[in-house]
């Protein structure tokens, strides 16, 4: 039950980038997605985390992170209270059966609140384990207004050019403080807990890269948009996690020219194709139609899961 700590995390990374080679749409968590999650969640929820590996023949095959219920405050004042557990998992496409103990071991760390997790849509081992676990559909998480996330591809090969309002740049971050770089995150997902620690940590965090962490100023100096795009050599692919416009600047087109702009680095770095994620419940179109706008696709969606407790 010790902490995660960054050689674990670079291992989970490390089987990220075999399934998004062999079967992407089996991915639960991208390697950028791993990255800024524990990068940026470490010092307020580690406490709350559990994780375990799975090896075969001296090879990571799978892993589960269990996040157990929490309280933490908000930038707002407010409290942020969750209070059922969470997995986040993945297993080699070769091993599938790995999933049906990592569900044990769940039961057995989560111990009496609710369980949930997600699966991908087309991954049909997965959602057979999960039924023969006492898992159901979780129909409010998964509804038209639901919480889930869809994956979308993008290949590089044909990249329209950024264009930006008149008196408005990029920048990388390499160009501005680490204190303005926490704000225009700050500024863009606002009610955020975002620190400049937990940036720290994020820099830190393979395979993060200022050059490749860009931002659109104002003409007044303003950061009004923010994107980390996360490169992985392996596979030639780079990844958006996050993207955000300031509040007051939104409907102006700065996320379409900030993901373009994103998107040329990251072919001048060796990519050639991109993911992003998002929200992809009927009912919360926005981030779905910018992203769409600059060519996205989707290419695999979760099906969240519940077990209720007894």
């Amino acid at each position: 039950m010790e902490d995660l700590d960054p050689a674990e995390l670079r291992l989970m990374q490390g089987l990220a980038q075999q399934v998004t080679a062999l079967r992407p749409e089996l991915v639960n968590r991208t390697v950028g997605e791993l990255a800024w999650v524990w990068a940026k969640d470490f010092d307020a929820l580690h406490q709350f985390w559990r994780h375990r590996l799975w090896y075969v023949d001296g090879q990571l095959a799978g892993w589960a992170w269990v996040y157990l219920p929490y309280r933490v405050p908000r930038s707002d004042g407010r409290f942020l209270e969750v209070k059922a557990a969470n997995l986040i998992w993945q297993v080699h496409p070769d091993h599938p059966e790995l999933l049906a103990e990592m569900l044990d071991w769940y039961d057995e760390v989560a111990g009496d609140v609710d369980r949930l997790l997600t699966v991908q849509a087309a991954d049909e081992h997965a959602r057979a384990s999960l039924a023969a676990h006492g898992y159901e559909f979780d129909t409010e998480a998964g509804s038209d207004n639901g919480d889930w996330v869809q994956l979308n591809v993008r290949d590089l090969a044909d990249v329209p050019d950024p264009v930006l309002p008149e008196g408005y740049r990029f920048l990388a971050a390499g160009d501005v403080s680490v204190a303005d770089a926490v704000k225009a995150h700050r500024d863009a997902w606002y009610p955020s807990s975002f620190t400049e620690a937990a940036f720290e940590r994020v820099r830190r965090t393979w395979p993060y890269r200022a050059d490749l962490h860009v931002l659109i100023e104002a003409p007044d100096g303003t950061l009004v948009a923010t994107a980390i795009v996360w490169l992985d050599e392996s596979t030639r692919t780079g990844e958006f996690e996050p993207v955000g416009t300031h509040r007051d600047f939104r409907r102006r087109g700065l996320g379409t020219a900030l993901q373009l702009h994103g998107m040329h680095l990251a072919r001048a770095a060796g990519a050639d194709r991109m993911l992003v994620a998002c929200p992809g419940a009927p009912a919360r179109p926005a981030a779905r139609n910018m992203y769409h706008g600059v060519g996205f696709r989707e290419l695999t969606r979760d099906l969240p899961h519940i077990k209720v407790a007894k």
